[in-house]
């Protein structure tokens, strides 16, 4: 009897389950009928590799065009005016004074040293000009003890950090006060005390190493460090770059990837660079959050820079920020770049939308600005770094023994047989070298 009942029950239940199953499939049915007229889908698939991806039962071939691009956020429009209060980041006076004069410290120098290089004094410069914004508004942001990892052009970040006219004269000199002894190009700074990495001229090194960094320091119980790298929308051509987001995205790595599109890369305009929408927009396919702005524009910048820094902090994840600029030197010194754009162009940005002019107005409607001060600040750098110049040229060149130092914290035996052979040399060909222009 017990029997009886229990498969009664049982039969019960496999009809109960029949009869769901045939009503769910009339239901799915009508709904998967109704979806397909849409076009649309039902269920997540479950692939491995997609899976958000939803199911459709019709093709449609994801388009450039109907992907809405990225806007660019800014707060100062040409006038220095702010079009949203809500988004002015209120600095104090004496900030936004640092601010102005960095960024006008940095184009004096960069004008003197450029003519340097062009009367035979060092081998080669790279201006700055244009994108002091850029550098400024994002070292602001950032905490001293944040690493930084540059390309070759973010002198204004360690401008705002501390580094001195002596420091940046001194390396483009490569003399014995040099910090890096004389071993790098000119304008490839570095700075322990300044947590700056020292730049490598290979294109994008830097944005991979920085991602292991950044993974290094999320290891670290309680940290509050971050890593930003900057470089430019031709070395995102690299491969290096493309590895560096991957590294960071599956790894959630605290890292800024700070790209500085200025339009040109080496010589070649950003629309034979790439076909998708700039640097930014390529994010979302490493499973990045991107955030986009006017790089002439200090205070977006600051804000965009402070706001990043906050999300890779809290979420351990790193963020893409691409600073719209507009290089309006030439790429070095051993480029000509009126050989690949108008002067007509050249002119707007070197003047209307530059970013000390953008800066130099809002100063002006907050009665932040003296005419005659600032003038006076020019002529008193021009004098720092004429001065500093002079003496740069006549300190000697690091010992040359240097050269076989600081690799190993112990030299090793074949270093040490290659020294003794070089010294062996020298001292066989002092006739040969000009040995009173190296410290002894």
């Amino acid at each position: 009897m017990s029997l009886i009942r229990s498969l009664s029950t049982v039969l019960g239940k496999r009809v109960s389950f029949v009869r769901f199953v045939q009503s769910a499939k009339c239901v799915s049915s009508d709904a998967a009928a109704n979806n397909a007229r849409a076009g649309g889908s039902l269920l997540h698939a479950k692939f491995p590799g997609a899976l958000e991806a939803s199911f459709v039962t019709a093709p449609k071939l994801s388009l450039p065009a109907d992907i809405e691009p990225i806007p660019i956020y800014r707060v100062m429009n040409s006038e220095g005016a702010v079009e949203d209060p809500t988004q002015d980041p209120n600095l104090d006076q004496a900030t936004v004074r640092k601010m102005f004069r960095d960024m006008v410290l940095l184009n004096t120098m960069d004008k003197i040293l450029y003519e340097s290089q062009r009367q035979g004094r060092i081998s080669f410069y790279m201006t700055n000009f244009g994108e002091e914004a850029s550098h400024i508004g994002s070292a602001a942001a950032l905490s001293p003890e944040d690493w930084v990892y540059g390309q070759y052009r973010e002198a204004g970040v360690l401008v705002w950090r501390g580094f001195t006219i002596s420091d940046f004269i001194n390396q483009c000199y490569g003399n014995a006060e040099d910090q890096g002894k004389g071993r790098q190009m000119p304008v490839h700074y570095g700075s322990r005390k300044l947590n700056f990495v020292t730049i490598s001229s290979p294109l994008a090194t830097q944005i991979p190493q920085a991602a292991g960094a950044a993974y290094a320091f999320k290891l670290q119980p309680n940290n509050q460090r971050c890593v930003i790298t900057y470089f430019g929308e031709g070395a995102a051509s690299e491969g290096d770059t493309h590895a560096a987001f991957n590294f960071a995205a599956t790894l959630d790595c605290p890292v800024i990837f700070f790209c500085r599109n200025n339009g040109f890369a080496i010589s070649t305009p950003s629309k034979e660079q790439y076909r998708g929408d700039g640097i930014a927009g390529r994010a979302a396919g490493y499973g990045m959050a991107a955030l986009r702005f006017d790089g002439t524009d200090v205070f977006a910048t600051y804000n965009a820079t402070k706001l990043a820094r906050e999300y890779v902090l809290r979420e351990n994840k790193p963020i893409v920020l691409e600073a719209m600029a507009y290089r309006i030197g030439h790429h070095s010194t051993s480029d000509d770049s009126t050989a690949y754009r108008p002067a007509e162009e050249l002119e707007v940005w070197n003047t209307v939308e530059h970013p000390i002019t953008k800066l130099k107005h809002y100063m002006v409607q907050r009665g932040w600005f003296n005419e005659g001060e600032e003038n006076e600040f020019v002529k008193s750098v021009r004098k720092q770094v004429l001065s500093q110049i002079n003496q740069s040229e006549r300190i000697p060149k690091p010992d040359w023994r240097e050269m076989f130092q600081d690799v190993y914290t112990e030299m090793p035996a074949h270093l040490k047989e290659q020294l003794r052979e070089m010294e062996k040399h020298v001292e066989e060909h002092r006739d040969h070298y000009p040995l009173k222009d190296f410290k002894q």
